[in-house]
């Protein structure tokens, strides 16, 4: 459950944290992305470890909020899904394999957001 729970936040992260302070950034990186402990964080940056525990869970409602407004996250998953089936409709398909490598190339570029669109 934490697993899923820390996927989850890199990548609510990787879609909102730009919309985060700095220091809701940095709280969350080190907590999510280097696996720092609460006290570690506090150490460093010499406050409680309560105050560290109340930026981040205050940082991760907000993700959440960002995610329910916006729908990125679920759009994301919801296109990388649609790919996977579309690759595997396309590896029965009689095609050649340059074709299908092509098609399959495409279904990649929609799974990531498409930033180098194919160009005829």
């Amino acid at each position: 459950m934490m697993l899923e729970k820390t996927t989850r936040m890199n990548l609510l992260y990787d879609f909102y944290g730009v919309l985060l302070t700095d220091k809701q950034r940095t709280f969350l990186e080190l907590y999510y992305l280097d696996d720092l402990s609460l006290a570690e964080i506090a150490e460093q940056f010499q406050v409680s470890r309560q105050a560290v525990h109340d930026n981040i869970r205050r940082s991760e409602v907000q993700l959440e909020e960002y995610e329910q407004k916006l729908r990125l996250l679920e759009r994301y998953q919801n296109r990388v899904h649609l790919c996977e089936k579309m690759a595997e409709k396309i590896g029965v398909l009689p095609l050649s394999e340059a074709d299908k490598e092509e098609l399959l190339g495409f279904a990649r570029l929609l799974a990531e957001d498409g930033e180098t669109e194919p160009r005829e």
